[in-house]
């Protein structure tokens, strides 16, 4: 038996569904072939790459071995078939970006916009998420593209420069530190916050931020947007901290003020990360590029693996 692309692709389905019968589900095939490739897998190997439990499968050590190089395997032939695409079809191919809502909102339509420009055939799937999603997403080849907050740990990843974005605080207009220029941390305590869901970063560095100079936020109310937080500063139910360029977006129409913060921890940058530059379809490291430098020319960055 070769180790062929079929059984690899059923492997990883196994492997994401940890179950025979959904990855069979998964790929429109017969259980009953699923399982005859997987044993025929295991003999040609010579070891167990299951654990075959009541409720679905778990991998072994070899297993897991496995997975890894499955996944490289699969991912280079896809990079393989987009790149020769883009000669037998005519087109400039398909990425997948995961950008946290920073990203979305202030800086990427722009970037995106000027690129699609130059490359009107591409499609583009953006998806807005969190950035320990978005670094967990890159890492298992989910995506292509993440766009991250720069402070979450990226290991297993390649990261690049980006954006740098200001946070500031935001208080209703009739708020007593609305007519100050500045503020820290520190004199906001005492005043009720609007935050985002514990999930987002931007809570969790703000959180850790408070932590180091000794203060409690009173968060009255967790949100899932940037706007919905305006929109409460808006009736007056609280302050809230966002990035800059982000609130610039909902000042027009609302009640609200934005305030600079002067601690150096509301200088935050964002990043890209992709699993493997070199690995990826030409087009997807044309985005990079474009994205860190915005001429395509060249590409600076630091490896996390």
């Amino acid at each position: 038996m070769r180790v062929d692309f079929l059984t690899l692709k059923l492997f990883v389905a196994i492997a994401d569904e940890r179950s025979l019968t959904r990855a069979a589900e998964r790929e429109h095939l017969a259980l009953a072939a699923v399982s005859k490739r997987i044993s025929d897998l295991e003999a040609h190997l010579r070891t167990p790459l299951l654990y075959r439990q009541p409720k679905g499968v778990a991998l072994t050590p070899a297993g897991d071995a496995l997975l890894h190089h499955a996944r490289n395997l699969l991912d280079n032939i896809q990079h393989m078939q987009a790149d020769l695409s883009e000669f037998s079809e005519g087109i400039n191919g398909h990425v997948r970006i995961h950008a946290n809502t920073s990203a979305v909102i202030a800086f990427l339509p722009e970037d995106l916009s000027a690129f699609t420009a130059q490359h009107p055939q591409i499609r583009i799937d953006l998806e807005e998420r969190v950035s320990t999603e978005i670094v967990h997403a890159v890492r298992e080849g989910l995506t292509d593209i993440g766009i991250f907050a720069g402070h979450v740990q990226a290991d297993g990843v390649q990261v690049f420069p980006y954006r740098r974005d200001r946070l500031v605080l935001v208080v209703p207009s009739e708020h007593p530190l609305a007519m100050r220029e500045r503020v820290t941390l520190l004199e906001t305590v005492g005043y009720d916050f609007i935050g985002l869901q514990k999930e987002a970063s931007l809570h969790t560095l703000i959180s850790e931020a408070a932590q180091q100079v000794g203060a409690h936020l009173r968060v009255r109310i967790q949100v899932r947007s940037f706007e919905a937080i305006c929109r409460m500063i808006h009736t007056g139910m609280g302050i809230g901290i966002l990035p800059e360029q982000a609130v610039r977006t909902y000042l027009p129409g609302m009640a609200v003020r934005a305030v600079a913060i002067e601690d150096a921890w509301a200088t935050r940058e964002l990043n890209i990360c992709v699993r493997h530059y070199d690995n990826l379809s030409l087009i997807a490291r044309q985005m990079v590029d474009h994205l860190a430098f915005g001429n395509g020319e060249g590409r600076l960055g630091q490896s996390r693996i």
